[in-house]
């Protein structure tokens, strides 16, 4: 069984959490949830995973490809006993929590992470919020792992019970956990890593285990109501925005500067760093935790109906796709890539006002009659 199917049969228990978690907000009066912030980070997690289809051949064939040829020990008896599998996730989350370092301190890396932020809600829906771009520099990371010997099956596990293990902790409705807080990532470190206050930036960066924090100095601990969201709003529901919004700034800045040395600092300094001549001629306003409002669009009801029927309906491709995708031709991967992308930005330009309905189903309609007279079209 390959991760997208793992992920399929994920996600019915992750819409249930989901579900449980609405109506646990609802009957105390604490509703986390608005409808179209929710579409948008489910329907980023849904990006993320269908375009992990050729990424994760990269992160994947690379790690496979040190470990077969540079691994210092070869030890799988050990690695595939259930003290080595241990071992391994502790290994694993090790090494997240310096990519997720990086994710926040290097502009570069940052830009692919901050996906994960543009939220100003925090809730399960947020924990699928997840960058498609991730994958292209953050095998680098994971590379101790493939040296000293860690098996690519056994690294791939791991990965997923990490990545897994972090669902629950988005969420407002669980409080502090005691003796628990002080050794794994919780609900509450969590969201002090999520909050944009200005003793919460850049804390709280392990996946499973907190004790990294701790052990490097990036521990904070939740004392005030956490704002959440990012320094600079993304103000958009637009899924490929999202993903490329950082990146475009960082193009520009380099481009735009006259110092040589600056065109390449840009990548690699914190979040935020301008180049001096670039940030006098172009300032960016950011904001602070004081913020009152959050970015939304107007709940018009006949618009929600319509664009939760298509997000089921997008939904049901995903999942389709994810299932299928190692039996189809790199020629029908791209196909199915392109139609789902093109549905789910349609979807957020729909909640958006920036597309109607109808053009939409217009769209549909013509794809559709292309895809299927390309399908009879003789070879």
């Amino acid at each position: 069984m390959n991760p997208g199917q793992i992920i399929v049969l994920a996600t019915p228990v992750f819409l249930a959490l989901i579900a449980l978690e609405i109506a646990w907000g609802v009957r105390r009066g604490r509703n986390t949830y608005r409808f179209a912030d929710a579409v948008s980070s489910i329907g980023l997690g849904m990006l993320s995973q269908f375009s992990a289809v050729f990424t994760r051949l990269l992160r994947v064939g690379i790690y496979t490809a040190v470990y077969s040829q540079w691994a210092l020990v070869q030890a799988d008896a050990f690695w595939l006993h259930p003290a080595g599998w241990l071992l391994a996730l502790v290994f694993y989350d090790f090494c997240y929590y310096w990519l997720h370092r990086a994710g926040h301190e290097v502009a570069l890396f940052w830009a692919a992470h901050v996906v994960h932020h543009q939220s100003e809600d925090y809730n399960l829906s947020t924990a699928l919020r997840q960058t498609s771009s991730g994958a292209l520099f953050g095998w680098v990371f994971y590379l101790p792992m493939a040296l000293a010997g860690v098996p690519p099956l056994v690294f791939g596990v791991v990965a997923l019970v990490d990545l897994l293990y972090q669902f629950w902790v988005h969420t407002e409705h669980v409080g502090k956990l005691g003796w628990f807080d002080r050794w794994f990532c919780s609900p509450s470190n969590h969201r002090v890593h999520h909050a944009i206050n200005d003793a919460c930036l850049d804390r709280n960066y392990g996946g499973i285990l907190v004790i990294w924090d701790r052990l490097f100095g990036s521990f904070h601990e939740e004392t005030e109501p956490c704002v959440y969201g990012t320094r600079k709003p993304l103000q958009s529901w637009d899924p490929l925005w999202a993903n490329v919004e950082v990146y475009a700034q960082l193009l520009r800045d380099s481009l735009a500067t006259r110092s040589w040395r600056d065109k390449v600092r840009v990548w690699f300094k914190p979040p935020g760093w301008r180049p001096a001549d670039v940030a006098q001629r172009w300032p960016i306003t950011t904001v602070d935790a004081t913020r009152g409002r959050k970015f939304d669009t107007p709940p018009v009801r006949s618009v929600q109906w319509f664009a939760g029927v298509q997000f089921l309906a997008l939904m049901a491709g995903v999942l389709a796709y994810l299932w299928f995708a190692q039996a189809l031709s790199l020629a029908q991967s791209l196909t199915a890539f392109a139609l789902l992308t093109a549905q789910l930005w349609m979807l957020c330009a729909v909640l958006q006002m920036r597309l109607r309905a109808w053009q939409m189903l217009g769209v549909q309609a013509a794809a559709c009659i292309a895809l299927a007279a390309a399908l009879r079209w003789p070879a």
